[in-house]
């Protein structure tokens, strides 16, 4: 069985945890217009329902991602596992005549803790591939944790890449499919800590050439680029292949940089603290054809019921695709 829940976001969430206006949008409108080289748009809009704390089968997130107009959904490995031929084609026949495609699955490996948890979560590893490649899944993500208090950065970079490198090659091999990493940009959630590790892109893109497979490449996050400090220009020495998924999301206002706390974000273009049009705009011009999804971990938005949840997600994610096209 693939716990993807244990290993992936849950995980994540207990990790976090232990560590506008009118005017505004038309400013963005501008960025994005100015950005924007007028390439057509290819990347989809996502629906991770996981991420705006909706939970829910995997049918029904697909039932809910064409009520709402999102032109991907985000892989539930679990659930496709379990899924007869019968019901998976099915599926599959509904998505492609609503024009609905797939996004990523989540990594069920942990291979940020001791050699133990990898190598048992790592045995499902091959099923997990073959599950996602009978649905047609190509894109699987995961993140990095930015910080440790026992393992050094050398350490942990050698650990780790070795991991990953093992790992992409059963999801190569097995099913071919791309893996992403994720950096994890907040000073909050690295500097209290004694070793920090990768929390940048520059840093992510060290881990990516170090474990050496032609199919890892890069997560990005809205949120974590603009907190790392992260540029326009650095997304600009990436190409499409390189990203296997986007993250997109705004900050609370108010509040300083160093002092933003990771599981508390906004939907797209809710302050404006973010540059999102920019983003978009720099990710237009390397022509990603990937997922973008929301992923704000903002309990305002967990406390609504699905439905209402998934239509604010919608209208954020599409009131920012709007502004680069």
């Amino acid at each position: 069985m693939i716990r993807e829940v244990e290993v992936g976001e849950h995980t994540r969430r207990e990790f976090l945890e232990t560590l506008g206006s009118g005017a505004l949008l038309a400013a963005a409108g501008r960025a994005g217009a100015e950005a924007a080289p007028g390439r057509p748009r290819e990347m989809t809009l996502d629906l991770v329902c996981g991420n705006i704390g909706v939970k829910v089968p995997q049918r029904e997130a697909v039932d809910l991602a064409i009520a709402h107009g999102f032109e991907t959904v985000g892989a539930q490995a679990a659930d496709l596992e379990r899924m007869a031929d019968a019901e998976l084609s099915e599926m599959r026949a509904l998505m492609r005549a609503k024009g609905l495609g797939w996004g990523a699955a989540n990594l069920p490996v942990d291979f940020r803790r001791d050699e133990e948890s990898f190598r048992r979560t790592s045995e499902g590893l091959p099923a997990f591939a073959r599950a996602v490649k009978r649905a047609g899944v190509i894109r699987v993500s995961t993140w990095l944790s930015p910080s440790s208090d026992t393992v050094t950065y050398r350490q942990n970079f050698a650990t780790v890449s070795g991991r990953l490198r093992e790992t992409a090659r059963v999801l190569e091999g097995e099913g071919g499919l791309r893996l992403g990493l994720e950096y994890v940009g907040p000073k909050t959630a690295w500097a209290g800590k004694k070793y920090s590790f990768v929390h940048t892109l520059a840093e992510t893109r060290e881990l990516v050439a170090e474990i050496g497979r032609p199919n890892v490449g890069y997560v990005l996050d809205s949120w974590h680029w603009w907190l790392a400090g992260d540029t326009t220009a650095d997304l600009a020495t990436l190409r499409n292949d390189d990203v296997v998924a986007v993250d997109l999301n705004d900050a609370p206002a108010g509040i300083p940089k160093d002092q933003q706390i990771d599981n508390a974000r906004e939907l797209p273009l809710a302050t404006g603290q973010i540059p999102v049009a920019e983003f978009l705009a720099a990710l237009l011009a390397i022509g990603y054809d990937g997922p973008v999804r929301a992923e704000p971990f903002n309990k305002a938005l967990t406390e609504k019921p699905k439905a209402e949840a998934v239509a604010a997600t919608a209208a954020a994610m599409k009131k920012a695709f709007a502004l680069v096209g």
